[in-house]
């Protein structure tokens, strides 16, 4: 070593530094790699996507060659310093030689090529496989067998160390995913994402419209009252039933009743043979288990029964097609008698109003996980059917009941949450 010039122990002195700034970029840059935007790269045949894959496969392997090569030009570097310094300074140097040698590894190639690598991983992780692949093969002797011992010791310790494959994100941990897109997924479709996760949550009682307001054809009328309802009815697909909804016969398309109309040929038995046998659904399906079932019988509509068999609402694809995309068909007109604005900022609801339907057209949270109608929302917190002028607040929006009929409340009068009701007979909290 003494032959050796000073400038040239200078000069392999910053190589080392610079190898050993490498080797610490390279770690931090392949293992902060975003692994499902990796996979996305893989399957569009990036090259640096490609090797980057294939080495982080066996991530042990991969960061024992890194550690091997980081600590092996690190000590290396330690002991040309020391070197230099004896040369400068005799022993006294080597000392001045550890501090200042510290300090520039520290900064040089720890902190800022850790740092670079972790702010863009991709920029320096994919060209550091051009290096890193043919190291592995040729060092892979040293790294199994020091893999070997490391993962023995694990072992030992009853830590697992097999490689598995990128672990699968929770519903939860997918919602954050898509609410922190951001400008790489428009708004609308975050929205959708996100009710698409939601689906699970919510059941077909969510929502079903109820039986009291299920509009079907009932058999016992007369002939021409059935032939009027089926040319004035709005909807495509009526239930068709005797007396009650409870005696469901079946579902009758319109355009099946169109086609005898054009025929000259709907006559009471025609139409009776046009009906099909009705689907019913189990109360509290899933609106994603629905989904699926409505697409695998090839239906569109289905009647949602309780655990005795009674009729409880009808769903159909469409109201579960609207949770995932918003409300498409709705005529606003509806939503316009259910909803009245008034001039001082409060609403008057009509009772019968579906929370849900409040909430997405409002923008409120008023609690789903209860009743589905806004009176009976308020009835289940009352215990009581309450009487006009009776107020209180639910998820801090004040409202004072308007009128009630029979044992359900009709109108409701809901206050912005800044401001308060009138007549506080009884106020409660939520």
């Amino acid at each position: 070593m003494d032959e050796i010039p000073l400038t040239l122990l200078f000069v392999i002195l910053g190589f080392l530094i610079l190898l050993s700034g490498f080797f610490s970029g390279s770690e931090t840059s392949l293992i902060s790699l975003n692994r499902y935007r990796l996979r996305h790269l893989v399957k569009v045949k990036h090259p640096g996507a490609i090797r980057a894959s294939r080495l982080l496969e066996r991530t042990d392997r991969l960061i024992g060659l890194i550690l091997l090569g980081n600590n092996f030009v690190n000590i290396l570097a330690s002991s040309i310093a020391t070197i230099i310094a004896l040369r400068l300074m005799g022993e006294a140097g080597i000392a001045v030689a550890t501090g200042l040698l510290t300090l520039v590894i520290l900064i040089f190639a720890e902190v800022t090529p850790k740092t670079l690598a972790a702010l863009q991983p991709e920029r320096f992780a994919f060209p550091a496989t051009y290096v890193l692949q043919p190291l592995l093969r040729i060092f892979y002797p040293l790294v199994w067998a020091v893999n070997l011992l490391a993962n023995g010791l694990l072992k030992l310790l009853r830590i697992p160390v097999e490689s598995g494959s990128i672990q699968a994100l929770s519903a939860e941990e997918l919602r954050t995913v898509v609410n922190e897109a951001g400008a790489m997924i428009p708004r609308r479709h975050q929205t959708m994402l996100l009710s698409i996760l939601d689906m699970e949550k919510s059941s077909v009682e969510d929502i079903m419209v109820p039986r009291n307001e299920i509009s079907g054809i009932d058999l016992e009328q007369e002939w021409s009252e059935i032939r009027r309802h089926l040319f004035d009815s709005q909807h495509t697909r009526l239930p068709v039933y005797r007396g009650v909804i409870d005696n469901i016969v079946g579902i009758v398309h319109a355009r099946n009743i169109l086609r005898l109309f054009l025929e000259h040929d709907l006559t009471r038995e025609n139409f009776m043979e046009a009906i099909r046998e009705p689907y019913f659904i189990p109360e509290g399906t899933p609106l994603n288990t629905q989904l699926l079932n409505f697409q695998r019988e090839r239906r569109r509509i289905g009647l949602v029964v309780d655990e005795y068999g009674d009729i409880l609402g009808l769903a159909t694809l469409e109201d579960i097609l609207e949770e995932i995309v918003g409300e498409f068909t709705t005529d606003p007109a509806h939503l316009m008698r259910e909803m009245h604005p008034q001039k001082d900022g409060s609403w008057l609801v009509d009772g019968g109003t579906s929370i849900r339907t409040l909430n997405r057209a409002l923008g409120w949270s008023l609690p789903t996980d209860g009743p589905k109608t806004l009176s009976g929302l308020i009835v289940e917190y009352l215990e009581t059917i309450p009487e006009p002028g009776t107020s209180l607040r639910i998820a801090g929006h004040p409202m004072e009941i308007v009128q009630t009929a029979s044992n359900t409340v009709k109108t409701v009068r809901i206050y912005p949450e800044q401001q308060k009701g009138a007549g506080q007979d009884r106020t409660a909290h939520v």
